[in-house]
């Protein structure tokens, strides 16, 4: 098949990804803030769409490079292993959000390239180094989101002793500035994955020499993570911003803070986080620190079992795909 034929089919998978992260996760970061009444629906989605188009030009590309490069090997990369993972996350995506389930992409997409790159050429396809840091940054991230979700309740409750409730008042406005930058933290991560994968296509089939991304990537990932922001993942909102507890604006506001300060962080040293558990494990951190008893912890169960079986089923999803796909494309 033509390389341009090919490259054309890789970005317009790359970018339908994209569309579904941003339509996936920006539950995560509006969830809260619908719940608390701080904005309505319609501007929460608009605040997070933009926050997600300008976070991935703030940024850099850290995370882009730990996804494209230091995952697998250079030799198990061919536009039918990029291809296979990328179609198994996207139908994870389709999958969890239809029945409301806070899973993660980057679980997905990660899972997605070590089945594809294993069934390409074993597991020696495999960077240990890389995996070893996307496995930390994935599973360490939503423990860092509840600690702190946790004592960051504590802090702002130390501050506002003895205040009034109008104070709600304050909190809710305050929102604004910890959503916003929520949403800068979830472009800059997540839409970076997508600028990897674009990026391997381009030096997959020789379209330029080495891996750097192209301002043009960055743009084009940036808009598509954005567009599926402002759509938002109705289904998933439901859950975040109900199912736990009753938010209020003082639990959303610690929550939107602890999750950005975790996501940036990570984006900053290339770790590339799922946003969805990070803000479910700030979420229910918060409400735990407040009083233990009025989380619903049965409502985990779902978001638990996705954490767990996100990688394995992405990984056997795109091990199929690629079986499929290799008699028409080649390996």
């Amino acid at each position: 098949m033509d390389s341009y034929l090919l490259f054309g089919l890789l970005l317009l998978l790359a970018l339908s990804f994209d569309f579904l992260n941003g339509f996936h996760a920006a539950a995560n970061v509006v969830a809260t803030m619908i719940a608390s009444r701080a904005l309505s629906p319609r501007a929460a989605l608009w605040l997070v769409a933009g926050g997600n188009f300008t976070g991935p030009l703030l940024f850099g590309v850290a995370v882009a490079t730990t996804v494209g490069r230091d995952l697998i090997e250079p030799q198990s990369v061919t536009i039918t292993v990029v291809m296979a993972a990328l179609l198994s996350a996207s139908l994870w995506n389709i999958v969890t959000w239809w029945y409301g389930i806070p899973s993660s992409s980057s679980h997905a997409l990660a899972g997605g390239l070590v089945g594809g790159a294993v069934t390409f050429g074993g597991v020696g396809m495999l960077k240990t180094a890389g995996l070893i840091k996307i496995a930390a940054a994935l599973f360490v991230s939503p423990l860092l989101g509840f600690a702190a979700g946790w004592l960051i309740l504590r802090l702002i409750l130390l501050l506002a002793r003895g205040a009034t409730p109008k104070i709600n008042r304050t909190f809710n406005r305050l929102q604004l500035l910890t959503a916003a930058t929520l949403a800068l933290a979830h472009g800059a991560n997540d839409a970076q994955k997508t600028m990897g994968i674009i990026t391997l296509g381009l030096v997959t089939l020789s379209f330029q020499p080495s891996f750097h991304v192209p301002l043009w990537v960055i743009v084009a990932s940036a808009s598509g993570i954005a567009l599926g922001a402002a759509t938002g993942g109705w289904r998933i909102i439901h859950t975040l911003g109900g199912k736990f507890y009753r938010v209020r604006p003082l639990h959303s506001l610690s929550s939107q803070l602890t999750s950005a300060t975790v996501i940036l962080t990570a984006s900053l040293l290339g770790g590339p986080v799922s946003t969805t558990h990070v803000v479910s494990a700030a979420i229910v951190g918060v409400g735990a620190s407040e009083r233990r008893s009025q989380v619903r912890w049965s409502n985990l169960a779902d978001i638990g079992v996705a954490w767990l079986i996100t990688i394995p089923i992405t990984t056997a999803l795109a091990a199929l795909i690629y079986l499929l796909l290799r008699p028409l494309l080649g390996p």
